[in-house]
């Protein structure tokens, strides 16, 4: 019997607590359940992006060995346009830049170098980007615009090339002095092992070496 009064006390208090709280731990319950529901739905939402766009962009690959401009433009356009939060927005834009470039289209190829820059989710494709685009830009001789691209920061292991491409821009100002900087730093920024070096070196040494020795 006493074992009977102290469960019903047990209950008792239970009741009383769940009185007092109850509401609030359902709620708190329900809040948990909709944040994991919306995890758990991104998640999906975003593997299933993901998947849409690497189908798209096999579809890409598949019209750029064709050689088809064309139709590698338009996949590209719909996979930025669809599925911008994704790598292969920037992977196609890259791509699309290299066909259209391939194809004599230097605007096609600069606009969509810039959408890269513009809309990048990944610094190193911006930088890639970056760099192709200021070549497009010095070619055409718009060289306060392709300096004006490669302002700004830039994943550290890009810093040569964004120095070398600095100083043919430079170069082509007929500002030497500064393109000899340019070079140096490039140079001073590119690891001993990199075949690149050896054509800045060159750049360098045409301008007569670095600018310490020519002081």
């Amino acid at each position: 019997m006493a074992y009977d009064l102290e469960e019903q006390e047990q209950l008792d208090s239970i009741k009383a607590w769940w009185a007092k709280h109850g509401n609030w731990l359902t709620w708190v319950a329900i809040a948990v359940l909709a944040a994991y529901a919306c995890w758990s739905g991104w998640g999906y939402y975003q593997r299933r992006q993901s998947l849409q766009a690497a189908q798209l962009y096999e579809a890409l690959q598949t019209a750029n060995t064709a050689k088809d401009h064309a139709k590698v433009m338009r996949v590209a356009s719909d996979i930025q346009d669809k599925f911008s939060a994704t790598p292969y927005a920037q992977m196609s834009a890259l791509l699309a830049a290299k066909s259209a470039f391939d194809a004599n289209d230097s605007n096609a190829a600069k606009s969509q170098l810039q959408w890269v820059v513009e809309h990048h989710r990944d610094a190193e494709y911006k930088a890639i980007a970056a760099i192709r685009l200021a070549g497009l830009q010095l070619d055409a001789k718009q060289y306060d615009d392709a300096l004006k691209t490669l302002s700004g920061d830039f994943p550290a292991q890009f810093a040569g090339a964004i120095a070398d491409r600095k100083g043919d821009i430079l170069y082509a100002q007929n500002k030497l002095p500064e393109a000899r900087d340019a070079y140096q730093q490039a140079l001073d920024k590119t690891e001993a092992k990199d075949p690149g070096r050896q054509l800045i070196q060159l750049k360098l040494d045409a301008l007569g070496g670095s600018a310490k020795a020519a002081a």
